[in-house]
């Protein structure tokens, strides 16, 4: 994969004003600092598109960083991702030096709600939502009962995770579980993640976490080498998931769903206590905020609490929300309208009311410089809503 032709744009469209020293982001990037280039940060959240590299409107130059994957062996979209990198104050232009990938979720599925859009696995509870990928499956209607499936996404309440990716895999894989750390028994070394009990005395901690730092509230994400029996799982590794930086002042994006609300003064999204009283809302009206709603926030740590001066509402619970997903570069392995690639993404741009500006759709071939944006992708596809052939 060519590491200059990434584009990661993490599903948070949110920007900070310039502040002192560093910054971080979840569900985005976000590192600034006034002196004109941040002091570093990092942004957790699932790629929306692939050209150049985007996180929160900064434009990366990543031909330099790290790429680690744990779970794939190319990021794709959907797929949730750490990067870690600096920005310039105006959180137009930045330099990542580390992008690392890991499943939040792997195993068989135990039961489906398609009227409710979830399906279980892991005793976890799996929402989806418009900008839920699917790949290996058309969506969610077209999974069964014991498939195996990869999932990337955003933890929620305990026991839930909202899908930004699914993956229909061809054979059972071992399991990954993420989650809020419930029930910590530190005499029989258990806890519970949704309703499977995860025992962890012979686990290896790792990402800097101990044992002994287990706490109730925790996310964490879990390994085994065997199934779960009997709803407990014998944990081969656990490790931190996405921690938030607590010291005063420090520059904070989330991506995530809102959990513990009881107003707009006091609510918490990835497990961060959040003031959202004097913040900017767009995408919908503040009313509409609540528990299980999915926002892009962005503001300052103050003795814990996150106060943000922008929220935007990404998905409501019963009423949606806007999806888009964009590729920028050229056309390879064309063979029809309906069957070619960008970055190595599968496109099909034949449907009728595709929408071509600079060109027609004659004009499509290898090697054709093309901007696509389309708003869902099914079986792998990104399914073309415009085409801009660029110079």
């Amino acid at each position: 994969m060519n590491k200059n032709n990434i584009f990661i744009g993490l599903a948070l469209s949110l920007a900070l004003t310039s502040c002192g020293g560093g910054g971080v982001g979840v569900g985005g990037v976000l590192a600034g600092g006034g002196d004109g280039v941040g002091s570093g940060g990092t942004g957790i959240g699932p790629i929306t598109g692939f050209g150049s590299i985007f996180v929160n409107g900064v434009h990366y130059d990543i031909s330099n960083a790290t790429m680690t994957l744990d779970d794939a062996t190319s990021l794709k979209l959907g797929t949730t991702v750490k990067v870690t990198g600096t920005s310039s104050a105006d959180f137009s232009t930045g330099v990542a030096s580390q992008v690392v990938s890991a499943a939040d979720l792997r195993g068989s599925i135990t039961a489906i709600d398609t009227v409710a859009g979830t399906f279980e696995s892991q005793g976890s509870t799996v929402s989806v939502d418009s900008e839920t990928v699917f790949d290996g499956v058309t969506g969610l209607a077209a999974l069964s009962i014991n498939d195996s499936v990869q999932v990337y996404g955003l933890l929620g309440a305990p026991g839930s995770l909202r899908a930004s990716r699914v993956e229909k895999l061809g054979v059972a894989a071992l399991p990954v579980v993420s989650g809020s750390l419930e029930n910590l028994n530190t005499t029989a070394q258990s806890f519970k993640l949704g309703v499977l009990t995860v025992t962890y005395g012979s686990a290896n901690f790792v990402g800097g976490l101990s044992k002994v730092q287990l706490a109730n509230g925790m996310k964490v994400r879990v390994r085994s080498n065997t199934n779960p029996g009997a709803g407990v799982l014998q944990a081969t590794q656990v490790q931190p998931w996405y921690d938030v930086p607590q010291p005063n002042g420090t520059a904070v994006n989330l991506a995530g769903i809102i959990t513990d609300y009881a107003g707009l003064s006091s609510f918490k999204v990835l497990g961060t206590a959040v003031d959202a009283s004097a913040a900017q809302i767009t995408g919908g009206p503040g009313s509409a905020i609540g528990n299980g709603v999915k926002v892009e926030i962005s503001g300052l740590m103050n003795n814990g609490v996150l106060v943000i001066g922008k929220l935007k509402i990404k998905h409501i619970p019963g009423t949606g929300g806007p999806a888009s997903f964009n590729l920028l570069g050229t056309v390879g392995a064309f063979s029809s309208p309906a069957n070619f690639k960008v970055q190595g993404q599968p496109v099909d741009a034949s449907a009728a009311g595709v929408v071509f500006s600079n060109g027609v759709v004659g004009d499509l071939k290898s090697g054709a410089k093309v901007t696509i944006v389309g708003s869902h992708v099914v079986n792998g596809v990104l399914i073309a809503d415009t085409v801009t052939f660029n110079p």
